[in-house]
């Protein structure tokens, strides 16, 4: 019987946003839930996002935003994450996000946005059931 692999996945706090709370808490809450998690820690740029992703094989990217700039940050992790042939690596997001701009960054190719009040049993929930781990890796 073939051993399940454990899903990698990077919490990241991209750009100037110095609040890291709920990242901290989330990347917590996953490992407890069974994952591998790799958090990057706070003032990221998506370049380093994106080749962190690539150098610790995740699967997926769980960015954290609470300053406003998720139309701009999450879409350039997503092309770095292209640019580094890392396509397949899944980016979804929670923080401060106003609902009309949720389905604008879906269409950009984000997978899910959480936003406050969710739980993290419900993000851990929706990982298993939409994040596959990336083939060859």
């Amino acid at each position: 019987m073939a051993e399940e692999k454990v899903l990698r996945i990077l919490v990241a706090k991209a750009g100037l946003d110095g609040h890291d709370r709920g990242a901290k808490i989330i990347a917590r809450a996953l490992r407890d839930a069974g994952f591998e998690v790799i958090y990057t820690g706070l003032h990221q740029t998506p370049e380093m996002i994106a080749e962190a992703a690539v150098q610790e094989d995740v699967d997926a990217v769980g960015l954290s935003i609470l300053s406003g700039a998720h139309m701009t940050l999450f879409p350039a992790v997503i092309s770095a994450l292209k640019e580094r042939g890392a396509e397949d690596v899944a980016v979804f997001g929670g923080g401060i996000v106003p609902q009309d701009d949720i389905s604008l960054l879906k269409q950009a190719g984000v997978k899910e946005v959480f936003t406050p009040g969710i739980s993290t049993q419900a993000i851990a929930d929706w990982i298993r059931q939409n994040i596959q781990p990336r083939a060859g890796v």
